[in-house]
């Protein structure tokens, strides 16, 4: 529906609607707006949606053996400084307060059980995702070096106290912003980092968080991802995430509760009009097929900028990258895996894809029944919309094969056991930290609010798509509408 935006062939409205605050696009963003108008007695509002659900890309799908993500899928333990999510954890009862030595106590249910992660290496299951078996001493030493390299960068602060690499990325310093201006890749090989081992690592980890490898995203974002968290709050726990059978699902359904009564799913913004009292916005309802009139005082566009630009004359903006994915959950039979246990995340070393999550590893009954897996995949390139493209064109016997030949390098017979396979294609699946972004000019003028009454909160707003940015820019962008 959303590519109805180029034509605008719109009947004209029929209905109106008034409300204070009109949140548009029920992602994390949109939805933890929501939730902090609500906490601070704000409930005159109104969110609406273009999908027939709310969630964004936190969202999940099922079968009659498991639920199973189509999207996001995990939180990493918070550093000990966002308060705020902190207390958001706290709400959904994942968070149960502090032992005896102050340390958190988590619901375990929610944590990833063992074993967490495993790696295929060398023709076999090793634990972890850092290559380990029959690898050179001097790879090992690299490994040493670049870690020992993250450490220091992890506790870097500049002369205010700020953290150089932070969650959100609003609260880091700029004294290393420099790093934003040369990519990852280059970064290493200034810093005389060589080995595949290593550098499959690094392409691997930035593929995980950003969509795009080690070749195309900026140092700075590059080392984030392994500086950004402290690991300083649950410190006996390094390893582990919080974790569901459904991903991220399972906190946009926490989040959704305060939008109960207050939402309108399979609803189209298509028009903005403001005015010196009041916002103007036209929506088509796709399940009436009619248009309606909100009028609000203020209005938080939650939804990405390849929307926007549509909406917005001013929001033509040309260095936002929306890597492209592909998700695939596999139903398989029972003996899949034979002897090796499934880890809940699975990956298979020198492969284009992401490898697979177990989606019933946090199942406490007995799986007597069929196993799903999802497998991810994205298109690491220096053209996002070629890829897009190209995933688009892609047939269903294509894509089949894209993915069984990534997966028999550790499964060759999976084929034997594949009882159901459904394919999930992410066209503009996360926004991508490319060089100059992350402190780029383009991004913080697509931040500014609009006459101090249509506001923007998305994860591309901050240069990565992760939980923790996207719930942040819910909070900024809401505390803004109700200051001013």
């Amino acid at each position: 529906m959303g590519h109805r935006l180029w034509a605008k062939d719109f009947p004209k409205p029929s209905e109106k609607i008034k409300t204070k605050f009109l949140i548009v696009g029920s992602g994390i963003s949109g939805l933890s707006a929501c939730r902090y108008l609500n906490k601070n007695n704000e409930s005159d509002f109104l969110l609406v949606e273009m999908e027939n659900h709310l969630g964004g890309n936190a969202s999940n799908g099922e079968n009659k053996f498991s639920k199973f993500p189509l999207g996001a899928h995990y939180l990493p333990i918070p550093n000990k400084e966002d308060l705020e999510l902190i207390e958001f954890l706290k709400e959904c009862k994942i968070y149960l307060g502090n032992d005896e030595n102050g340390l958190p106590i988590f619901d375990v249910e929610q944590l990833t059980f063992p074993k967490e992660e495993r790696l295929f290496f060398k023709n076999e299951w090793q634990n972890d995702l850092i290559p380990q078996n029959g690898i050179f001493a001097s790879v090992k030493e690299e490994l040493k070096s670049f870690f020992g390299m993250m450490e220091i960068f992890k506790n870097k602060i500049d002369s205010q106290g700020k953290y150089w690499f932070d969650i959100p990325i609003s609260k880091s310093s700029h004294e290393a912003k420099e790093l934003d201006q040369l990519t990852f890749l280059d970064w290493l090989v200034n810093n005389h980092f060589k080995s595949e081992e290593l550098l499959w690592l690094l392409d691997y980890s930035c593929k995980d968080d950003y969509g795009l490898g080690i070749k195309y995203v900026s140092a700075w974002a590059g080392i984030h991802y392994f500086a950004g968290r402290k690991n300083n709050w649950a410190t006996n726990r390094h390893d582990q995430v919080f974790t569901w059978p459904e991903g991220n699902a399972r906190l946009a359904k926490h989040l959704s509760k305060v939008v109960e009564g207050k939402n309108l799913s399979q609803h189209l913004v298509y028009d903005v009009n403001y005015h010196q009292e009041n916002v103007e916005v036209l929506i088509f309802d796709n399940q009436s097929k009619i248009s309606k009139k909100v009028i609000a005082e203020k209005v938080l566009f939650a939804t990405p900028q390849f929307v926007n630009q549509y909406i917005f004359k001013s929001k033509k903006l040309k260095n936002f990258n929306y890597v492209p994915w592909l998700l695939v959950t596999l139903t398989l039979k029972n003996e899949f895996g034979g002897a090796e246990e499934l880890a809940w995340d699975n990956v298979i070393f020198g492969t284009e894809g992401l490898g697979y999550i177990n989606d019933q590893h946090q199942n406490l009954n007995q799986i007597v029944g069929e196993k799903v897996i999802t497998y991810y995949r994205s298109f690491s390139t220096d053209n996002c919309k070629k890829a897009r493209r190209k995933l688009y064109n892609l047939k269903e016997e294509e894509l089949k094969n894209l993915v069984l030949d990534d997966l028999k390098v550790a499964h060759p017979e999976i084929e034997d056991f594949i009882i159901d396979i459904q394919f999930h294609k992410l066209g503009h699946g996360m926004i991508s930290p490319v060089p100059n972004f992350i402190f780029g000019e383009e991004k913080q003028l697509a931040k500014q609010n609009i006459d101090n009454k249509i506001f923007f909160a998305h994860t591309d707003l901050s240069g990565i798509s992760i939980f923790e940015e996207a719930f942040h820019q819910g909070i900024r962008a809401a505390k803004e509408m109700i200051k001013v």
